[in-house]
């Protein structure tokens, strides 16, 4: 089909040719100036303008007549060269998805056709290509001034190996089976931020549960050892029991002996090597007096009767020195048969007959301690004590509270002072032992706690890892001798009080519950406050100091911070 401007200049090129090479120029013209306004597209664009302006002044010089300088193709050229350009598109056009249809308007003419797939492509070598051919079209041009037919048919040769060469970029870009990105093969610097902060953390407790539970599998006992100390250390107080019953006069009345402290609690870490035994010494009829100002010590008095232990009352009060002394001498005695034990020296203010035996390779400890059973109220200073009623109910206070308690010959300070004309030595410490044993061993809100039938909490776990934290801190430094287990103890007992559900306590929850009661710790050293369980008024923290106390608290929370580097050494 021949353009009517084309039949008056007496040129047969196609008008499909003819617009679709112009069409090109132009886009490629356009696009290079929207991408950087290179030099190249600046070029393009100003020879566009001129070829545009001399065409109109032909026209206006001579409309009608024809360009002789032009070479006219014969017919049988243009035949052929419509028949190349058209078997072209049909190929294109099976290769190609079908488009949609845009209307472009160009110069004084405006026509509805088909953008051809080859502008659609943004790739950069495909731009690179169009410029480059649209710089070879316009260099034609102007070097060939009369050949616009060879021009027009330059520029559809070039844009057909173009759109072969842009086919092949597709197929190179887009091979077929290629592999999604995995998540492993992400850059980490795409990863959220707010995403990495709580798996580091939860990294680093699961780092943290392993230490402490690795820690737990250490200071667990062996049941073999455990066996073999306690048939020794049974053996030794069953015989000392019938020794004082049949051999002595003032300590034939004493009672069954009432087993406390770690071992006995199942509190008792590394090895099976310490004891304490309390044999206790009933009596009916006393009268107390509070001696200090805290309520812990107390001046005993036995009212008249035919209790053996009047021996040791000269001037009303009985001397808790006297008795112990007597005591400590028929320990010494009855020892001599059981050559395997020997019998410590004495320690001034301690309460026990402390007694070493080496079995296996094993050295243990017994504390013996001689106290007396009292059936009567409790100490009045023991009234806003025992805060168990959220933890373990009320009615199971009541019950502790009807049970006797007992007295220790335990004094604080130089033996020699004298308070009231009772001398420091002579006085007696309220213990509640056998309550704190109990309530240990019945440490669950609900009753079937860490039984079979329940589930098992983390409490006593718990307490073994603050005793041995503070077992540590100690060997590293002796300053901290003045701080013992008793106030591990205690803090648990009062953190048990706070959070009183066993699911507070979940055994799965160690790290946390374990955290919890460190700060619990550390808090009561920087107050330097801890009061007895039993009694409030009494600060347990009251000997170390306030500047030692806060030293221990820097380092416990340094440890807990940090993991428990002391922990890893130890392991």
């Amino acid at each position: 089909m021949v353009g009517a401007c084309d039949r008056k200049h007496g040129i047969s090129i196609s008008s499909a040719a003819r617009f679709h090479c112009f069409h090109f120029l132009v886009m490629s013209c356009r696009e290079r100036s929207r991408q950087a306004k290179s030099p190249d597209s600046a070029q393009c664009s100003d020879s566009g303008k001129e070829r545009r302006e001399t065409s109109r002044r032909k026209k206006k010089e001579d409309p009608l007549k024809p360009n002789h300088a032009e070479e006219k193709p014969s017919v049988k050229e243009t035949t052929k060269e419509k028949g190349k350009h058209l078997t072209r598109e049909h190929s294109r056009e099976q290769q190609m998805p079908p488009e949609k249809t845009k209307t472009k308007t160009y110069s004084s003419r405006s026509k509805s056709v088909k953008t051809p797939p080859l502008h659609r492509d943004l790739g950069s070598q495909a731009t690179t290509m169009r410029s480059e051919t649209a710089k070879a079209s316009l260099k034609a041009t102007k070097s060939k001034a009369g050949g616009k037919a060879e021009t027009l048919t330059h520029c559809i040769k070039a844009a057909g190996k173009m759109e072969g060469a842009q086919l092949e970029e597709k197929k190179t870009e887009r091979p077929s089976g290629r592999k999604k990105e995995t998540a492993a093969e992400k850059s980490y610097d795409t990863v959220d931020a707010d995403k990495i902060k709580p798996r580091m953390l939860k990294t680093r407790s699961v780092s943290v549960d392993s230490v402490l539970q690795s820690t737990l599998r250490k200071l667990k006992i062996r049941v073999k050892d455990k066996s073999d100390t306690s048939k020794v250390v049974n053996d030794f107080i069953e015989n000392l029991i019938q020794h004082l019953k049949k051999e002595t006069v003032c300590f034939q009345e004493v009672d069954e002996p009432l087993r406390t402290g770690s071992y006995y609690e199942n509190l008792k870490i590394s090895d099976p090597d310490e004891f304490d035994v309390m044999l206790p010494m009933p009596v009916e009829r006393v009268q107390i007096e509070p001696f200090g100002e805290n309520g812990a010590f107390y001046s005993v008095a036995l009212k008249r009767g035919n209790s053996p232990l009047m021996k040791f009352q000269p001037n009303d009060i009985l001397s808790a020195s006297e008795m112990l002394q007597e005591f400590r001498k028929e320990v010494k005695k009855f020892a001599k048969g059981f050559p395997a034990w020997t019998i410590e020296r004495k320690k001034g203010g301690c309460p026990a007959v402390t007694l070493t035996h080496k079995v296996g390779s094993v050295i243990i400890s017994l504390d013996v301690v001689l106290c007396l059973k009292v059936k009567s109220s409790w100490p009045s200073f023991t009234s806003n004590g025992l805060k168990i009623d959220q933890w373990l109910g009320t009615k199971v206070k009541q019950e502790y509270k009807r049970k006797p308690y007992y007295l220790v010959p335990k004094y604080e300070g130089r033996g020699n002072v004298e308070n009231d004309g009772v001398l420091n030595k002579d006085v007696w410490r309220v213990s509640f032992s056998h309550i704190e044993k109990d309530i240990i061993k019945k440490h669950g809100s609900e009753k079937t706690c860490c039984e079979r039938e329940g589930a098992s909490c983390c409490r006593k776990d718990c307490l073994k890892l603050l005793k041995h934290l503070l077992h540590l801190l100690k060997e590293s430094n002796s300053s901290f001798a003045k701080f013992c287990s008793y106030h591990a103890k205690t803090t648990l007992l009062h953190a048990c009080c706070s959070r009183t559900r066993d699911s507070d306590w979940a055994a799965s929850d160690l790290n946390r519950c374990f955290g919890l009661l460190l700060q619990d710790f550390e808090s009561h050293l920087r107050r330097g406050e801890l009061t007895n369980f039993f009694i409030p008024s009494q600060n347990l923290l009251s000997g170390p100091g306030k500047s030692l106390c806060k030293h221990l608290a820097d380092c416990v929370k340094e440890q807990r911070e940090n993991g428990f580097p002391i922990f890893e050494r130890d392991l």
